[in-house]
């Protein structure tokens, strides 16, 4: 064919853009030619890992996708939706920004907090609520404090412009994540069922419009950097991260939403990762046709930029819309009345091809099909093997471990523990009430409540992952990720409904890393089998490594649990905080003689490795049904998860709020530090009124729930067994100050 830009491309341009030879051999095959170096460029980010899943999809597919709730199905659109009852629907979904935020940290989050909202409202969902999952390395060093502040300031200066609350999150530090910090991001928002706008395109001679920015230079190729490893001239890839505009994107919303109103759309798709080629490509495969698209018709910032950068440009705030004929003027007003951008490119036309014209010249012809998952993409089965250190994890012997003889010692220490203590210093940079829809600001709960106005009903949101667990074991840590995300949804007073997922992981060419992410979906399938939250999507992001000590090592897996609940009645909304004093504090489940892979063995003891704490899946799902059926009975006043630091952490953290302490007897079959610190799961703190505790013994009695009575809630004293730990107040002093004084 006559095209412009006829630039020589070898194979060695071919992994230069991160393509294999047999690809390149592949696209050739589908074209029936050498693709230009424009075309070239289309396949190495509409075939990379991040927009392909070439090295996932085989097992993603494996994930229970069907729900009770469920509006639509992984794939099939931008993001989940799931029925929530008075004729509304919750659209969710979690997406990484790692490596941007590796190298820009500011703008790598500010932009994956963007991004994530701009794939709910491209649905036609207003998003009112956003969450956000971080890792960092050591806080001793001066870089991860360096990528901390520009994350948070980025999270936030977005956040609180566009107008979205940031209602929940967790913030983990390891050094596994030194060089690769994890910044995941989450968004979830309400829209009426049948007013969702689908990411489609079809009708001949429909036409294709741009909206919202303009194009520029920044993110060429993101998409394609997304999907290598981090080294040491990753930062002369800076051109690769995008820039935001918070206020721009705010604007964006209320013309999409006024647009979805109207009758005016086919279909819709935000410019996420890889741009117009990935929009154009997307949306013409789903709705079986073509398009003809004129990449100088598209309004640009930049006049030194050629048609690939065009295509494959990653700048913010922009969608590809097809309109029915006929409704094009309406369009323009509504996009015109909100000063953005709305240019017509091209039109729709039948069959498979993209064609892309520049100046009157055609530079690029392929077939839609072709660049997608589903499609032409390729498919891989990786090889996967047991990593030597997995055996090792058996080796631990809690024998091994001598007991301190200062408990209150090692309950200081883990009171200051940063993956423990108050995130006090990071949240008071979000807004978290912009909306008041937040329910849990002055009533904290396991999970974040977010009130759906004009209905009886909430949402009930959480992000979950502890990753030491995954790494000792991805089958059963991931297990345990769901399940602790059920657990806090529960704990708050709703129901489990679905989820989305940020699966994390190292180079998925890496056998040892590929056993890692094969057990952590096996995993979560059986837990999400059980609790009936079905995948709703999600993230696949690999290649997030780590150099310690001159060699580069994988962090940890992170298969980041993103959950929605539903609570059908706002009534039912349970604190994690004791009440009164002289409520009677009960455990539901069983501790154990169990301290491994906790917070405790692994930042007291220095035990680096040992195995996931207790956790059965069973006992963990009636556990689960117990509560629930107290908070409905109106049995219990609090209700806290037992997770990182153990016991002790439960009872401060249900203290602290009203600060009040706690007075109980351990278990005299365990060692005390086991007790009070292991992790052991499917154990949940409650606290009950004393004239509701014959009610509250004989409904748990009629199941065969394990529970036991610890004691009583005191005015601010923590005992136990009768020796003080101190005054509740004294302990606040050290949990919510800890960050703060790290950064400075």
């Amino acid at each position: 064919m006559a095209t412009a830009y006829q630039e020589t491309v070898t194979v060695d341009t071919a992994k230069s853009l991160g393509l294999t030879e047999e690809e390149f051999d592949r696209i050739k095959e589908i074209l029936g030619r050498v693709p230009n170096y424009t075309e070239l460029s289309m396949y190495s980010v509409m075939w990379s890992e991040h927009c392909s899943y070439k090295n996932s999809i085989m097992w993603l597919k494996t994930l229970p996708k069907d729900g009770p709730h469920m509006l639509a199905k992984a794939g099939e659109e931008n993001a989940g939706l799931v029925d929530i009852g008075d004729d509304l629907a919750c659209c969710f979904k979690i997406e990484s920004h790692n490596h941007p935020s590796a190298l820009e940290p500011y703008q790598g989050a500010a932009t994956g907090v963007g991004g994530i909202n701009r794939d709910i409202f491209t649905m036609g969902a207003r998003p009112i609520a956003q969450l956000n999952s971080l890792r960092f390395g050591s806080i001793h060093l001066d870089k991860t404090k360096w990528l901390l502040k520009g994350v948070v300031k980025g999270i936030g200066d977005y956040g609180n412009a566009f107008g979205v609350p940031v209602v929940a999150g967790e913030v983990y530090f390891d050094e596994c994540y030194n060089t690769n910090p994890l910044v995941n991001a989450m968004s979830a928002g309400i829209v009426r069922k049948g007013r969702t706008i689908s990411a489609t395109s079809y009708g001949v001679g429909n036409q294709v419009y741009i909206v919202g920015s303009s194009t520029g230079k920044d993110g060429i190729h993101g998409a394609t950097f997304a999907s290598a490893d981090l080294n040491e001239n990753s930062s002369d890839d800076i051109p690769s991260v995008q820039v935001g505009d918070p206020f721009q994107e705010k604007l964006l919303l209320e013309a999409t939403l006024e647009l979805a109103k109207t009758d005016a759309i086919i279909g819709m798709q935000d410019m996420g990762a890889a741009g117009i080629i990935c929009s154009t490509s997307e949306m013409s495969e789903k709705g079986g046709h073509g398009m003809i698209i004129y990449l100088d018709k598209v309004p640009l910032r930049q006049t030194n930029i050629q048609p690939y950068e065009i295509l494959l440009s990653e700048s913010q705030e922009r969608m590809l819309v097809v309109v029915k004929k006929g409704y094009e003027d309406e369009m323009k007003a509504i996009f015109n009345k909100w000063d953005l951008n709305c240019a017509l490119i091209g039109e729709v036309t039948e069959g498979d091809r993209l064609k892309f014209y520049w100046r009157g010249a055609l530079v690029g012809d392929v077939p839609a099909s072709s660049l997608v998952l589903g499609g032409g993409a390729p498919v891989y089965k990786r090889e996967y093997k047991e990593p030597a250190y997995y055996k090792d994890t058996f080796k631990f012997d809690i024998e091994d471990i001598k007991e301190p003889s200062d408990l209150k010692e090692v309950a200081y220490y883990l009171l200051g523990n940063l993956n423990i203590a108050s995130k006090k210093w990071i949240i008071e940079q979000y807004d978290t009430m912009v909306g008041t829809k937040n329910m849990t600001t002055n009533a904290p709960c396991d999970a974040a409540v977010v009130n759906i106005k004009g209905t009886e009903k909430a949402i009930v949101l959480t992000v979950d992952c502890n990753s030491r667990y995954v790494h000792a074991d991805p089958e059963k840590g991931t297990a345990i990720a769901v399940s602790e995300a059920a657990r806090n949804i529960v704990c708050s007073g709703g129901i489990p409904s679905a989820i989305t997922n940020c699966l994390n992981f190292g180079n998925p060419y890496n056998p040892e890393v590929y056993w890692q992410f094969v057990g952590a979906i096996k995993g979560m399938s059986t837990a999400c089998k059980r609790f009936e939250t079905p995948v709703t999507g999600g993230n696949v992001s690999f290649y997030n490594q780590t150099n310690i000590k001159d060699k580069i090592e994988p962090v940890y897996p992170t298969p980041t649990i993103g959950m929605l609940g539903i609570m059908e009645d706002k009534k039912l909304l349970t604190s994690l905080s004791f009440k009164n004093e002289g409520d009677f504090i009960y455990l539901i489940g069983n501790s154990r003689n169990d301290i491994a892979c906790s917070e405790y063995l692994y930042g007291y003891h220095k035990v680096m490795l040992s195995p996931p704490p207790y956790f059965d899946l069973e006992e963990e799902y009636d556990m689960q049904q117990a509560v629930s059926a107290l908070i409905r009975e109106g049995l219990i006043a609090s209700a806290h998860d037992v997770s990182e630091g153990g016991l002790f952490i439960t009872l401060f953290e249900s203290g602290r709020p009203g600060k009040l302490g706690f007075d109980i007897t351990s278990d005299y079959n365990l060692r005390k530090d086991a007790f009070l610190f292991g992790e052991a799961q499917s154990r949940v703190v409650v606290s009950i009124k004393p004239e509701l505790q014959e009610d509250f013994v004989a409904f748990l009695a009629q199941t065969d729930v394990a529970f036991s009575l610890l004691g009583k809630v005191t005015s601010g004293e923590m005992l136990v067994d009768g020796v003080s730990f101190g005054q509740v107040t004294e302990a606040i002093e050290v949990y919510d100050n800890a960050l703060g004084k790290m950064m400075g």
